[in-house]
Order: C-alpha cells, then sequence, then structure tokens
C-alpha cells in the first residue's frame, strides 16, 4: 500500500521536481490565500454595503471582469511581444496598489459602492494580461511531457489558497473586530484585516518573479500588432481541438461557471449565513476543486475527462438548487468544485498541448477571453435569474443555469476531443508552417 502511494504521489506531483517551477508554484500558492481571503471579503463587504442586493454583486463581478472582456485579445499580442516577467511585475504590482486601496479606506470605514467597483475594474485590467502571462510560463520551466501535470499543479495551488483563503475570512474578519473595528464602522472596518495580510502576501511572488531565469523566447511576433492578434484568432478557427474546447468553456462560463455570484448570494441571502458559515460554504467549493485538480493531476491524459467533468458540474448546479440549508450544501459545493476542475485543467491542458509556442500567449489570452471574459455577461445573467424578487428566484434560476449549460454540452459532445490531435504528445504545428501569416479558410 506504501509503494502504490509512493508511486500515486510521484505521479501526481512530478513537475515540482523541476526547481524554477517549484519555487514559482510555491510563492504562488502563498500569493493567492492572500487573494482569496481579500476576494471573500470583498464580496461580503459588497452585500453589506448593498444591503444584499444581488445585483450589486453581480455589478462589481462585471466592473472585475469586463477588462477581460474588451482586453484580452490585445493581452495576447502584447504577451507574445513583451518579456513575461516584465508583464507579471507590472500586473503584480498594479494587484498590490489596489488591494492597499482596499484596505486603507475599509479600516477608515470610507470605502463606498462605487469605489469597491472601480478598484475591481482596475484589477480586472491587470488581471487581463496577468492570467493568460501566467498560464503561457508554464511551459517556460517544465519539459512537454510535464505540461498537464503542471496545469492541473497550477490549478491545486489555485484551489488549495482557495480553501485556506476563504476559511480563513471569518476567523480573520473576527480578529479584525478587535484590531480595527472602531465605533459604527465595525461591520465595515472588520472586513480590512484580509485586505492588510493580502498586501504582505505579495511579497513572495514579487521576489520569485524577479529572480527567475525566464528563458530568452525566439519566435517574437514582428508584424503589426493587428496582423498578431488576427493570426491566433485565425489559428483557433482552423483548430477544431482548441475551437470546440473553447466554444464549451465560454457557453459553461455564461452559464453554470459563475460561482462567485452563486455561493455568496446562496450563503448569505438564500441560506441567511453569517460569516463563519460564508466562508465554510466558500471553502467547501474550494476542496472539491481541490480534489478535482489532484485528481486530474494523477492522469496521464488530459483530454479524457473534459466530458465527465462538465457533467458532474451540472449534475451538481441542479442538487444546489433543491439544497435547503448550508450544512446539506456544503458536499453539494465540493461536487460543483470537483466538476469545475476536472473540467478546465482537461480543457486548459488539451489547448496548451495543441497550440505552437509562437502563439501560446494569443491563444491563451483567447482562452482566458472565453473563461473570464463571459463573467461579466455571466454575472448579469446569473444575478438576474436567481434573484430572490425576479421572476424565478434562487433553485429555479439556478436550475434554468444548469439547463442552458447541459443543451452547450450536448450541442458540443460530438465534438469534443478525446485524445489530442492524431495522438500527438507536441504542439500542433502552424498551418502552412512555411509562411508566417495562416491560411484563409
Amino acid at each position: 500500500m506504501f509503494e502504490r502511494a509512493s508511486v500515486w504521489r510521484e505521479r501526481t506531483f512530478r513537475a515540482l521536481h523541476h526547481p524554477h517551477y517549484r519555487r514559482y508554484w510555491l510563492s504562488q500558492l502563498l500569493s493567492l490565500v492572500g487573494s482569496w481571503m481579500q476576494a471573500t471579503a470583498q464580496q461580503y463587504l459588497v452585500l453589506e454595503l448593498s444591503g444584499g442586493s444581488s445585483a450589486a454583486l453581480g455589478s462589481v463581478t462585471v466592473a472585475q471582469f469586463l477588462p477581460s472582456l474588451l482586453l484580452s485579445l490585445f493581452a495576447g499580442a502584447v504577451i507574445d511581444r513583451v518579456p513575461r516577467r516584465q508583464v507579471l511585475l507590472t500586473t503584480q504590482v498594479t494587484l498590490l496598489c489596489t488591494a492597499t486601496a482596499l484596505a486603507i479606506t475599509t479600516h477608515l470605514g470610507v470605502v463606498t459602492l462605487p469605489l469597491v467597483m472601480a478598484l475591481a475594474f482596475v484589477s480586472g485590467t491587470a488581471n487581463a494580461f496577468d492570467m493568460p502571462a501566467r498560464q503561457s510560463m508554464v511551459v517556460d520551466f517544465v519539459p512537454r511531457s510535464d505540461v498537464p501535470n503542471a496545469v492541473a499543479l497550477n490549478s491545486l495551488s489555485f484551489n488549495v489558497s482557495r480553501t485556506v483563503g476563504q476559511a480563513l475570512f471569518g476567523v480573520v474578519a473576527a480578529l479584525g473586530v478587535a484590531l480595527l473595528a472602531r465605533g459604527d464602522a465595525d461591520d465595515i472596518a472588520r472586513l480590512a484585516l484580509p485586505f492588510y495580510l493580502n498586501v504582505a502576501s505579495f511579497s513572495a511572488v514579487l521576489f520569485v518573479i524577479a529572480t527567475l531565469p525566464f528563458p530568452v523566447r525566439e519566435h517574437a511576433p514582428r508584424g503589426s500588432m493587428g496582423e498578431d492578434v488576427r493570426e491566433g484568432l485565425r489559428y483557433v478557427r482552423v483548430t477544431p481541438a482548441v475551437r470546440n474546447v473553447m466554444l464549451l468553456v465560454g457557453l459553461l462560463s455564461l452559464t453554470v461557471i459563475n460561482f462567485n455570484v452563486i455561493i455568496p448570494y446562496y450563503a448569505r441571502v438564500v441560506f441567511g449565513a453569517r460569516e463563519a458559515a460564508f466562508g465554510a460554504l466558500s471553502a467547501a467549493f474550494g476542496v472539491g476543486a481541490m480534489a478535482g485538480a489532484l485528481w486530474q493531476a494523477s492522469k496521464p491524459n488530459p483530454v479524457r475527462n473534459l466530458r465527465l467533468g462538465a457533467v458532474v458540474l451540472l449534475a451538481a448546479t441542479v442538487l444546489l438548487a433543491f439544497t435547503p440549508g448550508p450544512l446539506l450544501a456544503a458536499p453539494v459545493l465540493v461536487g460543483c468544485g470537483f466538476g469545475m476542475l476536472s473540467l478546465l485543467v482537461s480543457a486548459n491542458s488539451t489547448v496548451q498541448l495543441t497550440i505552437p509556442d509562437a502563439l501560446r500567449g494569443r491563444v491563451m489570452s483567447l482562452y482566458s477571453f472565453v473563461l473570464v471574459g463571459m463573467g461579466p455577461p455571466g454575472a448579469v445573467i446569473a444575478s438576474t435569474l436567481i434573484n430572490k424578487n425576479g421572476l424565478l428566484g434562487p433553485r429555479w434560476g439556478l436550475i434554468t443555469l444548469a439547463v442552458l449549460g447541459a443543451l452547450a454540452l450536448l450541442l458540443l459532445w460530438k465534438r469534443l476531443p478525446r485524445e489530442l490531435p492524431g495522438g500527438q504528445k507536441t504542439a500542433a504545428p502552424l498551418p502552412e508552417a512555411k509562411e508566417r501569416s495562416l491560411p484563409a479558410d
């Protein structure tokens, strides 16, 4: 049994044997714990400032993810031109500044909903460049054979930090009452401590990014920015494995992958939970996501679980709609997290192993566009459908989102890849590779 466990551990964490990737992974893990504490505190803060409005929560989500919708195509072209270290240092410093502003204004009790929305928009602008840059750099520090494992471990660090950060939110907010709250500002000022801790967590990732030996890229684009963007778009259009995976991710992001709206609204408004239960329900989703990432990291084929992950996600979402309270909602949210991460790790690995390095930044920015850029319209749709004062209400609204996601999955079911194109182990070449530009359809 111990030998089997050792083999599983070796297979599941093999990308961490590469020292540069290990340093980056550990720094991200620490920094993301702070980021998830801030994200959970921000959701709670918005509900406090707005009197429990799902529309306000949806509006802040729109502000945060709208830049990805507007800038992803441009961001990809920039990432393929500018050194990734420079991109990442700029985005991380910007995120540090927004976290500092949110911490101070919340501590002083002068924070307002418009200010939160403005800071969310600035953070979203930084993330529109940061997310595809971080996804693109996986291939810089591991060999291609370990790319699926590194993608899964990136998702694992993201969701370990989600679980820890969201679970810590209630404890940290309660501690903030003693340290930071003052007079009439208690309900708001107590939420400042998670923001301060997030500010402190940026030190590790900034140091690692500044000192990692990023490789020099040989295939930087030389045409105009517009030509670079069109080249990435055309590659996705003529590559079915990438196109159909992105379509599925985009359609599900528009419908059921809106848990940044669904979980806080169900926890605070539908179930009437306070800080501790609010953080626990968010953490339950993170536990499921962490399990999904671990499961995917132990699998040799990154594509086969694409459909399974989507089915588990949709089934668990329907179950959540019928869950009467927070106690039973926790295991259901574990299922939601497991299904979502199984789907997304499969999708990300399929795209990463199919695209050529010369187009990596542009194609991964398109992937970010369909995953994160669909957040603003998806948040509007989700917050409208699950609103307790709306036509459908929280439960039937959530079922409607799941049904729409199921229809998208059925439409694409037969078109989704089961293996990488041609059973390949490396990236698909550029069509007509002797020429820089891609062929017309």
